[in-house]
């Protein structure tokens, strides 16, 4: 009977704190969320295959919620390369997931998810035209109120192994502020781009 009893305690003790951990990743998921709403100047750099940079940019990128704490619409644009985007960054509460898509001037969908509470994404395996099959996994880190970093991985292996692809550094911008002489409203001047090394 004790040996009953202490079996089923091993499995509810699990439970319990399956459930307990549930909430609070979908409030970190939420926190995510709110963090990233907002206008942000950008600084990324890419890298070849070889691991070197093949160039560095800057762009903008901005947040605005489209359904509060669950889901953000975001513009990417970076002039110097021509490129821009459209993505949707959204909390899946049923699956306990935080997600992002993204599509470009190509018109490919491509798809990010990852556990809520964490900061990693990663697509399922994408077809190239050349035969090979191709994973992405986007993380961010050193992350504070106005600014982060964020790199993006490449694996042609099923994600046995990742090759560096961009790294970028996001600084929130000032936010305006009515004009004490005029009364209108003006931007501050952006803060300097953080370069990379």
């Amino acid at each position: 009977m004790k040996l009953a009893a202490a079996v089923l305690s091993f499995l509810i003790i699990p439970i319990a704190d399956a459930g307990e951990m549930a909430p609070r990743a979908l409030a970190s998921a939420v926190q995510q969320l709110r963090q990233a709403a907002g206008r942000w100047n950008v600084t990324t750099t890419r890298y070849a295959d070889n691991g070197a940079v093949a160039g560095v940019a800057t762009g903008t990128w901005s947040f605005d919620w489209v359904v509060p704490d669950r889901v953000l619409t975001g513009r990417a644009v970076i002039p110097d390369w021509n490129q821009s985007a459209g993505m949707l960054f959204y909390l899946n509460e049923r699956m306990y997931t935080l997600e992002m898509a993204q599509v470009g001037a190509d018109g490919q969908l491509l798809v990010m998810s990852g556990a809520a509470g964490t900061e990693t994404r990663t697509t399922e395996e994408i077809p190239l035209p050349d035969g090979r099959h191709m994973m992405q996994r986007h993380t961010r880190y050193k992350i504070t109120a106005d600014r982060f970093e964020a790199k993006l991985e490449t694996s042609y292996d099923g994600g046995q192994s990742w090759k560096p692809g961009v790294h970028q550094l996001f600084v929130r911008q000032p936010a305006s502020r009515p004009d004490s002489a005029s009364g209108m409203q003006h931007r501050t001047r952006p803060q300097p781009y953080v370069p990379l090394t």
